[in-house]
């Protein structure tokens, strides 16, 4: 009788070991896989590091294709500080954001968006 209880404890253990396993596996290949890749040109209007537990940096990009034209927002995360120090020093000027996104991110502590921030240039008008 004692074989069987630990039997059925190796057998839930295993399972539970392979369903974690499986869990870190897809988190690190969609973190490592990007379903697209792009650039966004516009202005940074917000920009800020939030949260409770996992705090991201997380913004708004304003872009105007025309004069006079209502305004799209693009929101994006970024995961670097080194990035997210680019960005809060072109404050006020325009941007080019070059970014990937990662579709099915199981968690908000990896960012709040799909779309993360490699890159950033700026503009000279």
């Amino acid at each position: 009788m004692e074989k069987k209880g630990s039997r059925a404890k190796a057998w839930m253990l295993l399972f539970m070991l392979l369903l974690i396993g499986g869990f870190v596996l897809y988190t690190m290949a969609a973190l490592k896989w990007s379903y697209s890749t792009g650039e966004r040109a516009g202005y940074v209007q917000k920009f800020s590091k939030k949260g409770w537990v996992c705090k991201t940096w997380e913004g708004e990009l304003v872009m105007v294709s025309m004069p006079g034209t209502m305004s799209e927002k693009f929101l994006f995360s970024v995961r670097s500080d080194a990035v997210a120090g680019q960005i809060s020093r072109a404050a006020g000027k325009k941007v080019v954001l070059i970014y990937e996104q990662h579709v099915g991110l199981p968690t908000s502590c990896f960012g709040e968006t799909e779309y993360f921030i490699t890159e950033v240039r700026i503009i000279e008008e």
